[in-house]
This record gives C-alpha cells, sequence and structure tokens, in this order.
C-alpha cells in the first residue's frame, strides 16, 4: 500500500517508524514543514519528523503551501494509495483530498468530536479530563470534522503536563495506526459521523495562554502550568520582572483578607494566594536565570512576603481556547 506521510512535531513520529517498518505500506514519501529558528539561538533546526525521516532513509518534501498545482506535484507523483497525516500544520483543500487512490486520514490527539484544531492535548489538561486519546478520522474540507474510523483512550495522570502526556499519545497514535489503518484502506472499517453533542474548536496558542490569572482557583491554575508545558509555559510579574513557574502544587489557603496574587513565604516553597485555596510554587524561573526550587527563589530574592504577582505586566485578553461548535 503506497502511502504518504505527513506530519512535524514530535507527536508524528512513533506513527512514522511503526508504518516505515510494516511491511505492508510502501512509504513513497514524508512530507514536514520547512526547517525553521528554534531555541534561544533562533538557530535553524530541522522538525523531529524531518530528523526520523532521514534516520530512516525516506525521501522528505517540505513544502510552504499546497495551494498550488507545483506545490503538489510531488504528491501526485508519488501515486499513493493513502495520506496519512498526524499534526502536520497545514489543512488540506479539496485539491490535495483527491490526490490519492483510498483517501486523506488524521491522527487526530483527542476524542472526537471533544478538542479539534490545533491544541487538543493542551486544552484536554486546562479543563480537568481525566481520559484523552487518539482518533484516526477520514478527513474532509473542514477542520477536524471528517468521520471517525477508530480511537483508542489514554487516561490522564495527575501530574501530566502537555509534554508527557503528547508522549504516550503518540505511542497510541502509532499503534492505532497499525491495527485499523489498513482495515480502512480495503474497505473492512467504514467511518462514522461524529456527533453533534459535545463538539468544540481549540485554536493555536500564543505566549499569552501562560498568564497566571491568580483570581481564578488555584487548581484550575494548577492544570494551566501543567498544560503551558513545554510552552508557552506559565508566568507571572514580580516587581516588574517576569517569573515563569515550571511546576506547583494546590495547598489550602493561608490568612485571610489578602489579595489574590499575594505572596506568603514558607518555610518550604513560597504561596501565593488565589481566588480559591492557593498556590504553591515548586519550581520557578526567574527571568534570565536557570530553573530554582520556589524556597531558593524566595531566599535569593527581593521580595518580601506582601509582595503581589502579577500587579503588572498582564498581557490582552485573547479569544478563549475552547469554543463549542453549533451543531
Amino acid at each position: 500500500m503506497r502511502v504518504v506521510y505527513f506530519g512535524t512535531p514530535a507527536f508524528a513520529v512513533p506513527a512514522l517508524e511503526a508504518l516505515a517498518a510494516d511491511s505492508r505500506y510502501d512509504l513513497r514519501l514524508v512530507v514536514t514543514r520547512p526547517d525553521r529558528p528554534a531555541g534561544r539561538g533562533r538557530r535553524v533546526e530541522p522538525s523531529p519528523v524531518s530528523v526520523a525521516a532521514r534516520t530512516l532513509g525516506l525521501p522528505i518534501y517540505q513544502p510552504t503551501s499546497l495551494r498550488t498545482p507545483e506545490a503538489r506535484a510531488p504528491l501526485v507523483e508519488a501515486k499513493a494509495d493513502l495520506f496519512v497525516v498526524a499534526a502536520f500544520g497545514l489543512i488540506f483543500g479539496r485539491a490535495t483530498l483527491a490526490i490519492p487512490r483510498v483517501g486523506c486520514v488524521n491522527l487526530h490527539a483527542s476524542l472526537l468530536p471533544r478538542y479539534r484544531g490545533a491544541s487538543p492535548i493542551l486544552a484536554a489538561i486546562l479543563s480537568g479530563e481525566t481520559t484523552t486519546g487518539v482518533t484516526l478520522m477520514e478527513m474532509d474540507e473542514g477542520l477536524d470534522t471528517g468521520g471517525m474510523i477508530a480511537e483508542i483512550e489514554e487516561p490522564i495522570l495527575p501530574d501530566d503536563t502537555t509534554e508527557t502526556l503528547s508522549a504516550r499519545l503518540a505511542r497510541r497514535a502509532a499503534t492505532l495506526a497499525g491495527q485499523e489503518l489498513a482495515d480502512y484502506a480495503t474497505g473492512v472499517l467504514v467511518p462514522r459521523p461524529q456527533p453533534s453533542p459535545g463538539a468544540n474548536l481549540t485554536r493555536p496558542l500564543t505566549k499569552a495562554d501562560g498568564w497566571l490569572d491568580w483570581s481564578r482557583s488555584a487548581t484550575d491554575l494548577e492544570r494551566q502550568v501543567r498544560a503551558m508545558w513545554p510552552w508557552p509555559r506559565a508566568w507571572t510579574t514580580v516587581g516588574g520582572d517576569q517569573l515563569q513557574v515550571h511546576r506547583a502544587g494546590v495547598v489550602p489557603r493561608v490568612g485571610t483578607g489578602l489579595a489574590a496574587g499575594t505572596l506568603i513565604a514558607q518555610e518550604s516553597d513560597p504561596v501565593i494566594v488565589c481566588g480559591v485555596d492557593a498556590l504553591s510554587l515548586e519550581v520557578v524561573q526567574p527571568a534570565g536565570r536557570m530553573p530554582i526550587a520556589g524556597s531558593a527563589f524566595v531566599r535569593g530574592a527581593r521580595h518580601a512576603e506582601g509582595v503581589v504577582l502579577g500587579g503588572s505586566g498582564a498581557p490582552p485578553p485573547g479569544p478563549p481556547l475552547v469554543v463549542p461548535v453549533e451543531a
């Protein structure tokens, strides 16, 4: 079965490796986004899928778009039966969808119809879900709206970050592709329409999504800290300087009459008053420094107990990360 594989981040690597190792599939081409600057030095680096494809000895194509016949020509030349997509980063138009003989399928990191769109893993953690998964779906011109072929569940652990959950879901996606893709291609599995109730859509992240609003509950903020790792990372300000919060825990609220965001120095980690309960800052990163324990930050900081975090520097409020989809 001739396959063209589309993917960019680390999430897409295990499924690529699984298909490359499966004798049922002939990987004709791997399509990934162009190399981009990354890290503090802004060095141009290949995507994880590009690195994996080179290791596997597979041909690579890195288009900036698929809107023109010239951009789609390498896809046509591959004479594929299937296009398999996992977090590629470009939406397919009608002309691209029509290229493969059998169809285009997507490995989407949620249990559809919940959390369509760009940020499904983060959104599931942020929303307090206890279970998520991967859906193998048939692609259409909508954004993750096509028929569902198969799905596989994965629990969300109490300490999961987007990074740790993404790694497990990537392995689940590889399992799902190996088990169900051939049955779809041969007509054994027929896609079923997505149910309308519960459908929602997520948008791409921005740096502002990491801002910690201390008027919210500590439970919500602890989820936000985990959901925003490794990017854009949860952050606040103290004395006008940015402070990233890498790990935190919920503790009972201490003191009365204190404004949300007030720092209370503890013998161990600093505690920040929230709208409900309080947040213990276990690992933080002051601007221009390495990550340190919260206790070390308090001992070495200029800021005394009672300072209010987030008193300045708040970004303009953005649109909701998750919005319901009308039936």
